[in-house]
């Protein structure tokens, strides 16, 4: 089964495993060996803007494309792209979460009927989501 990475996931695990509850850091493990991880293209862009503004661990000379490449491959994640039916189930009244890109993820792990690996507790508060933490 499809699993769904949270942005800051996609970021413990490259940056600070230990970050990553006992159970995530399983998944991930497993989504690994099996290519059964995803994220969401906005993840992308929020992974690029805190990269830019200096709240990563910016690696000396490395861009952040070539950041996020690595932790792409490392991960073998697939990146999914925000289709009609995410950009609309993103507006859906059950979503407590404000952060438009933590809908957008959220809406593409209904979409995919996947799971969503995440510590957001707002995220995971949400009727229908399916969370690991």
């Amino acid at each position: 089964m499809l699993t769904i990475c949270d942005t800051h996931v996609l970021l413990f695990w490259a940056d600070d495993p230990s970050r990553l509850s006992t159970l995530a850091s399983a998944t991930v493990d497993l989504g690994i060996e099996s290519r059964k991880l995803a994220c969401s293209d906005i993840t992308l862009w929020e992974i690029s803007m805190l990269y830019a503004r200096g709240r990563l661990n910016n690696r000396a000379g490395v861009s952040s494309s070539a950041y996020i490449e690595d932790i792409l491959c490392a991960m073998n994640l697939a990146v999914l792209p925000i289709t009609p039916q995410i950009a609309e189930l993103s507006q859906s009244t059950n979503f407590i979460h404000g952060d438009p890109a933590d809908r957008l993820i959220a809406a593409t792990s209904l979409a995919h009927q996947a799971s969503l690996l995440s510590a957001d507790e707002k995220l995971r508060a949400t009727p229908g989501l399916r969370c690991i933490w």
